[in-house]
């Protein structure tokens, strides 16, 4: 059972039959800003700036995706659903949890919005930004074949999209509060686990807006097909094997206690628990 059915409610509570200009300037906005943070806080390690103290490092980059993606499926979820990655949106069409009609433009408003974050930054760190640090867009590190970057980019998507999945389309969650830290510390994993491989992109949008205005296009083609593979792979496994799944019965009272080893519910098949003594 899912809390994105095929009617009109999509991810976190967002409507998908109201205003698609509406989702998708949200998700223009979003991507603004997770883009933004992210390549911001990567330029500033790879420059060696300090606010205080060292500069940035690798854990800097990689919280700062992290917790931007939580602040923005919090603030944004309700409205568009906070795909804020063309992966997520592909994926969760691919499994009818999306409408097919907003997909194309929730995709042209996330590539607008990686565009703009990225353009902050040069803003912010004026030339060298993009002259010594590319905008922090994604390249397989030195030693890495573009084909081992893109395992790692199928991987690390397949993780933050089957966290997605589970906690974002399916009503079985305790709680939808968990979901903006779940999803936040998935990319963070990501990008730790990718970072120093390919770069840790997990969002073709993500790298796609750095390279287009820093003019660098080192192994495009892993960070569009790597992250699509990953979610595609995630959002069917789950979708098609676990979102059905039923949990295990848990022992019932009775009038005479707990049930026990000798007083257990079962289900019979037809959906209906009964009780057995033995």
């Amino acid at each position: 059972m899912t809390m994105a059915p095929s009617g009109s409610y999509g991810l976190y509570g967002s409507r998908t039959s109201g205003s698609v200009a509406r989702a998708a300037i949200a998700e223009l906005v979003g991507t603004f800003i997770l883009v933004f943070a992210g390549t911001a806080v990567a330029v500033a390690a790879i420059l060696g700036r300090i606010t205080a103290g060292g500069g940035y490092d690798s854990l800097a980059i990689a919280l700062a995706f992290g917790l931007a993606l939580a602040a923005l499926v919090g603030a944004l979820g309700h409205v568009s659903g906070a795909h804020f990655n063309p992966a997520v949106t592909i994926a969760l069409t691919a499994t009818g949890k999306f409408p097919s009609k907003w997909a194309g433009p929730y995709v042209v408003a996330q590539l607008v919005g990686a565009l703009l974050g990225a353009a902050a930054t040069w803003v912010s760190y004026g030339g060298p930004a993009r002259t010594a640090a590319n905008l922090a867009a994604t390249t397989p590190q030195s030693g890495v074949t573009d084909l081992r970057a893109l395992v790692v980019e199928i991987l690390v998507t397949f993780i933050l999209v089957f966290v997605i999945m589970a906690v974002a389309t399916d009503d079985r969650v305790p709680s939808a509060a968990i979901a903006p830290i779940a999803v936040g510390f998935a990319l963070a994993i990501g990008v730790f686990v990718a970072g120093p491989v390919s770069g840790g992109a997990v969002n073709p949008a993500r790298a796609l807006g750095p390279m287009l205005l820093a003019g660098t296009f080192e192994g495009v083609w892993v960070y569009v097909i790597g992250p699509i593979v990953g979610a595609l792979a995630a959002a069917f496994l789950y979708d098609r094997l676990l979102s059905d799944a039923e949990p295990p019965d848990a022992p019932e009272e009775s009038d005479d206690g707990p049930a026990t080893g000798r007083d257990a519910r079962f289900s019979d098949g037809t959906g209906a628990v009964r009780r057995t003594r033995a």
